[in-house]
């Protein structure tokens, strides 16, 4: 017994394995945001219970010999295209979609990402001109900047941390706040300046190249992107190998829409002069 894969049920002798349950959860959910079913759920016992009661179906089908008639053969060969179709692709993007091949793509895209200038700073906020000028005097005098900013600023969100605002990048800040920063040189403290927020003052701790985004941030575009690649690449590759020959419907096998959208039976169908028929003449036989 794989332990990996255990049964789950037994249908006169026949075997439902987990994987089967979680096959049919994720063909369910596709194209949805629904999350994945978990074993032991409800939704996952709701679902065995479908693949036990599609079991019993098929095997009375079987009995009744209807998997020989020529609409179950059609059917039934048209799902196991289907089915070799997904293995082979799923097969083909095993290999293709491998780490070694999203690591190449990440650096590859690494370096085309324009990458701008990030400034670390600290500041002080306070309601008045008047208040800014006398802490940037106090700070001119030697006295420390994250203290004065513990002590005075009124940005309660970074004022315990002594003003720090961490990294950011123009763009990240209000213009005004931004053109202060990236003018002022790393070590130097600002004049105070004004921002819809009240008065500011600002000093530049560092400064650096923005990094690039990380590998996990970059992965799940760089997989939707390669395996459509892939996908593409192996159908093309396909259809150039193969000979295609699309035949055209007779005429008459095509549902035309009318004018009111309603679809257009066999007597609106027009005969090989282009008119339609007439109530006392038969149409024209399209085979």
């Amino acid at each position: 017994m794989d332990e990996r894969d255990p049964v789950l049920a037994r249908v006169d002798g026949t075997v439902i394995r987990r994987s089967d349950v979680e096959r049919e959860a994720a063909s369910q959910a596709e194209g949805s945001d629904s999350p994945q079913v978990a074993p032991g759920s409800e939704a996952f016992a709701d679902i065995l219970d479908e693949l036990i009661d599609q079991r019993l179906l098929a095997m009375e089908a079987r009995r009744r010999g209807l998997d020989q008639s020529e609409e179950a053969l059609r059917r039934l060969a048209l799902a196991e295209e289907r089915i070799l179709g997904n293995v082979l692709v799923e097969t083909a993007l095993a290999d293709a979609v491998n780490e070694e091949t999203i690591e190449r793509i990440y650096q590859e895209q690494v370096r085309l990402i324009p990458l701008g200038e990030e400034v670390r700073a600290r500041h002080i906020l306070v309601d008045t001109r008047e208040e800014a000028e006398a802490i940037k005097a106090l700070i001119d005098s030697g006295q420390d900047f994250a203290a004065l900013a513990v002590r005075m600023s009124q940005d309660q969100a970074t004022r315990l941390e002594g003003g720090d605002l961490g990294y950011f990048t123009r763009e990240g800040v209000l213009p005004a706040f931004g053109a202060v920063a990236f003018r002022t040189g790393e070590g130097e403290t600002s004049e105070p300046f004004q921002t819809e927020f009240g008065w500011h003052i600002l000093r530049v701790v560092d400064r650096r190249r923005e990094p690039p985004p990380s590998l996990e941030d970059l992965r799940p575009n760089i997989v939707r992107f390669y395996t459509f690649d892939q996908l593409e690449g192996l159908i093309d590759g396909l259809r150039e190998q193969a000979v295609i020959e699309r035949i055209a419907l007779p005429d008459g096998d095509i549902s035309l829409e009318t004018a009111s959208g309603e679809m257009a039976g066999p007597d609106d169908a027009p005969d090989v002069d282009g008119e339609p028929p007439q109530a006392d003449e038969p149409p024209a036989d399209p085979g």
